[in-house]
């Protein structure tokens, strides 16, 4: 087990990476990773596919085990129930249930989650992303674009801390962009810490803090424009 580090003076942050690392048998995916982010904080992850952009986001989520330290999410183990219940993931490709509707994937994981289900909070977020017209269908039956949306709805309406969120982008309109990164604003405004992994060199450049990934290991960390901060990793 990696020695803990002396924790600093003040408010403790969100997420706090000791030492983490992750392989898988020889080869490395990421490199030994000391990192907080803080309450509120909106953050972004670029670099490379293969740069162990998605292997923080799954280890901080609690859906892989680090090879080497540990990653806390307000104080508690990820993948514990704690910081699960604190955490909401959206992975690059969407996980959705075949037999379910929309309107009964947001109130069966609302409920789950504590919230009312499919309220009156949830049918806003639906219609600014374009969905009410297909809220009653299966998403299994959608293209790639309405499944990511169906996907976002359910993460921004149940209640977190921190949002992890992998390649947002892809797949959305502009109509469906426009609208999350409204939603993803609003929440951070109301005092969430996003954590996003992109390409997007537009979003990057919205940024507060830059965190730059290649070959498993971060190479910047600190606020830059897109252009700065992309061409490390170009």
């Amino acid at each position: 087990m990696t020695k803990r580090k002396k924790k600093p003076q003040g408010p403790a942050p969100v997420l706090v990476a000791d030492g983490l690392a992750k392989s898988y048998g020889e080869a490395p995916a990421l490199a030994p990773l000391d990192l907080e982010v803080a309450r509120g904080e909106s953050v972004v992850l670029v670099g490379h596919n293969g740069s162990g952009k998605t292997t923080f986001l799954r280890l901080v989520a609690g859906l892989l085990d680090a090879t080497d330290g540990d990653v806390e999410v307000d104080g508690h183990l990820a993948g514990s129930l704690e910081a699960r219940a604190l955490t909401s993931f959206l992975p690059d490709d969407p996980v959705l249930y075949d037999d379910l509707s929309v309107r009964e994937h947001l109130d069966y994981l609302g409920r789950l989650h504590g919230t009312a289900g499919y309220d009156d909070e949830a049918a806003a977020v639906v219609e600014r992303l374009g969905l009410t017209d297909r809220v009653d269908d299966l998403p299994a039956r959608f293209s790639r674009g309405l499944r990511q949306k169906t996907a976002l709805a359910i993460g921004l309406t149940r209640p977190f801390e921190l949002l992890l969120i992998d390649e947002p982008f892809v797949g959305l309109d502009l109509s469906g962009r426009t609208a999350l990164i409204e939603l993803m604003a609003e929440r951070h405004a109301a005092g969430a810490a996003l954590l996003v992994a992109t390409h997007d060199p537009a979003y990057v450049e919205q940024a507060e803090r830059c965190i730059a990934l290649r070959q498993g290991e971060v190479i910047f960390d600190g606020a830059a424009g897109a252009a700065d901060v992309l061409a490390l990793v170009s």
